[in-house]
């Protein structure tokens, strides 16, 4: 009953840590750490969560993603991108995902290998928790989804490359690029969100096929998909209430959970 009650909880943790801008992979790799989770493997089981916010991204956004891909497919025959907002927005999308998806290309495995630790997850909560106050507190949030440029797309699109490192948060150092840009709070979340469509999927889908499926065992089968549907539900609700939070509230809270919980961290390491 523990590792049920374990599996379900590190799906709540994913589809809160996932799009809330405090770092998911950090948090899992502490919850790994400090519940010593081993009744999955546990490449295969984040896999698994991972897929499962990408779920809850494509539920959430699919007439958004219906429209976009939609766009983009006539833009290739009928190219307008000064008058058609949602071709624009396609593109820069496209333009904004090749950054992260080269860097985790050549240097994931390298990343996954050398950094994925508690004193890393530890310093880049703190490190990027710091960012997100300051592009917070002091960037002029002005622009909308449809007056996104190509320089903003280009550097967002760099800014989540960085997501690779544990504790970093890809929605977090998005939003901190996004800020930076002069994106309205809930604009920079939103054109995050859409902007880890394709490299969540991308992502889960390179590591499904370097997984062992035939050497999970039911029991084994039966936990992740506790977790998944834990993972796909909380992540669901959690991008519904953080637009609907953002509308109304500063960033400021997840900034210092993520300093304090980097600084308690520290604090049990050393």
């Amino acid at each position: 009953m523990g590792n049920y009650i374990l599996a379900v909880f590190a799906g709540i943790i994913q589809g809160i840590t996932e799009f809330a801008p405090i770092s998911s992979s950090g948090h899992l790799v502490l919850f790994h750490r400090y519940f010593n989770f081993t009744a999955v493997d546990e490449v295969f089981f984040d896999v698994a969560l991972h897929l499962a916010t990408f779920l809850a991204l494509m539920l959430f956004f699919w007439p958004a993603v219906f429209t976009l891909i939609k766009s983009f497919v006539a833009s290739l025959s009928d190219w307008d991108l000064k008058n058609q907002t949602s071709q624009r927005t396609a593109w820069y999308l496209l333009i904004a995902t090749l950054p992260a998806a080269l860097a985790g290309y050549f240097f994931e495995n390298d990343i996954e290998i050398f950094l994925r630790n508690s004193t890393v997850v530890a310093f880049a909560l703190i490190a990027v928790g710091v960012l997100l106050y300051l592009a917070d507190k002091y960037s002029k949030q002005i622009k909308t989804l449809n007056t996104v440029n190509f320089s903003d797309s280009v550097i967002i699109g760099i800014s989540q490359a960085l997501a690779l490192i544990p504790g970093v948060s890809r929605s977090g150092i998005t939003i901190v690029a996004g800020l930076s840009c002069r994106l309205q709070r809930k604009v920079a979340a939103r054109f995050s969100f859409l902007l880890s469509i394709p490299i969540v999927f991308g992502a889960g889908i390179k590591k499904v096929f370097d997984l062992n499926f035939q050497a999970i065992n039911p029991e084994q089968w039966s936990l992740v998909f506790l977790a998944f549907a834990a993972a796909t539900i909380t992540g669901f609700l959690t991008i519904k209430y953080f637009l609907r939070f953002l509308e109304n509230h500063s960033l400021k809270f997840f900034a210092f959970y993520r300093i304090i919980l980097g600084i308690i961290i520290l604090i049990i390491l050393f």
